[in-house]
């Protein structure tokens, strides 16, 4: 891989990363949205909330600044940054 052959990161970590990506993605579900919402500046960015209701999301995690600062969701969603999660959850 790129990375470890640039020095970026180190094999282990590597190993890690895939491991911890390996666990997200067992996890993880199609969701096909079924209602539609739209409270963000981007509307593009409004079938992500969809996604989020239709699958009872309890975090959004997100560096994106649309989605950050989106108000008025018609249910219970906490949108986070990467770090926010991280430090706080």
């Amino acid at each position: 891989m790129k990375l470890v052959e640039q020095g970026k990161i180190t094999h282990q970590q590597l190993k890690v990363l895939i491991a911890g990506i390996a666990a997200f993605v067992v996890n993880a579900k199609i969701v096909y949205p079924t209602g539609k919402v739209s409270v963000c500046r981007d509307p593009e960015d409004d079938m992500l909330f969809e996604c989020c209701m239709t699958a009872k999301a309890g975090f959004l995690i997100t560096s994106d600044k649309d989605l950050i600062e989106a108000e008025n969701l018609p249910f219970d969603l906490k949108i986070v940054t990467p770090r926010e999660f991280i430090e706080k959850y």
